[in-house]
């Protein structure tokens, strides 16, 4: 399906399984999408395949900053209406505490939308939204103005 096909299916029906799909690894760690209050939130169900250090027990931290940025790409996609999928530029991420081993919540924001460059803030967190795992900021570049 293409882009502009699944952003439509999932701006009406709110299904995001042909939209998550177009990132090969969001749809492999097992990320899931809805609309709440109109935006749209992101999740990540647990799996023992995410689990990086079996002690604590914790998601590794390379699946958390993954999870975020695929979130991010998605949550630009979906409010965005770009042709094609945006390009990341830089991403950054403070880790707040250890996510623990259980489903992984995410919100995002966009807050600079230019021409060519759109920056979004994620919010990862698990049981409080109040108490976040971790805190990201990335830059994308946009398809170029016709």
């Amino acid at each position: 399906m293409s882009l502009i096909a699944a952003r439509q299916h999932a701006r009406e029906r709110g299904d995001f399984t042909d939209f998550i799909a177009l990132i090969p690894y969001a749809r492999w760690i097992g990320l899931h999408a809805e609309i709440r209050d109109g935006e749209p939130r992101f999740s990540l169900p647990f799996q023992p395949m995410l689990t990086g250090n079996a002690a604590l027990p914790a998601i590794h931290g390379g699946v958390v900053a993954g999870f975020a940025e695929s979130a991010a790409q998605l949550h630009l996609l979906y409010v965005l209406d770009e042709t094609r999928v945006p390009k990341n530029i830089d991403f950054s991420i403070d880790y707040l505490r250890s996510a623990r081993t259980i489903e992984l919540h995410a919100a995002c924001t966009v807050e600079r939308l230019g021409r060519r460059v759109a920056q979004v803030q994620v919010r990862c967190w698990q049981d409080d939204v109040h108490k976040p795992v971790a805190l990201a900021r990335t830059h994308f570049l946009l398809t170029a103005p016709d």
